[in-house]
């Protein structure tokens, strides 16, 4: 199992970055189980990736030396991943930052590219899409649009999202926002959104 702040290096590839990955440094906060995934497949694609487990001790490993690259999850141990995004360009306004979640909601999107990050991508995603979208510049006019309104349970899901965020996560203090019991929004916060 690897600490926080642990680098993994890996050679460059098809002629990106320059010496070893030191164009392509990654800074990759997130759980273990998705550093475990992204980790192999990053360091294969040229860069130089260090991971670490919460918001604080990503702005440590950050502090060190600045990334130029930065994947974070929404749902960190210790604050929300949207906190984190302005302490990363606190230390170097240039890092490009994707956030990367299995709880996607519209709010958090908007509010993490209006707090500077690049992209925001729904977990799992494939390392391809998710280099893709860090070397991106600009947007894409020909995503595909919705050929119909949003589900009910999409609606509800974008609704607990809101509510949560609002609470900073706290799942206690959300349930009592909407007026339901603790074991029922956790259960709820377990499935994955439902398709728009």
């Amino acid at each position: 199992m690897r600490g926080d702040g642990e680098q993994l290096t890996g050679s460059v590839v098809n002629g990106h970055g320059k010496g070893n990955g030191s164009g392509r440094s990654l800074l990759l906060v997130h759980d273990q189980s998705v550093c475990d995934a992204l980790v192999p497949a990053l360091t294969a694609r040229g860069f130089t990736v260090q991971v670490a487990s919460t918001a604080k001790s990503g702005l440590v490993v950050a502090s060190r030396k600045p990334p130029r690259y930065a994947v974070v999850g929404l749902r960190l141990p210790d604050v929300s991943g949207l906190r984190l995004i302005g302490g990363l360009l606190a230390q170097d306004p240039t890092t490009r930052i994707i956030v990367l979640t299995a709880y996607p909601s519209i709010e958090t999107a908007v509010e993490a590219i209006k707090l500077g990050a690049v992209h925001y991508l729904a977990a799992p995603v494939h390392a391809d899409r998710l280099v893709a979208a860090l070397l991106r510049d600009g947007g894409d006019p020909d995503v595909q649009l919705l050929e119909r309104p949003m589900s009910v349970h999409r609606f509800e899901w974008e609704y607990i999202s809101h509510v949560l965020q609002e609470n900073n996560g706290n799942i206690s203090a959300t349930a009592r926002a909407l007026s339901i019991h603790r074991r029922t929004l956790q259960r709820k916060l377990r499935k994955h959104p439902a398709a728009s």
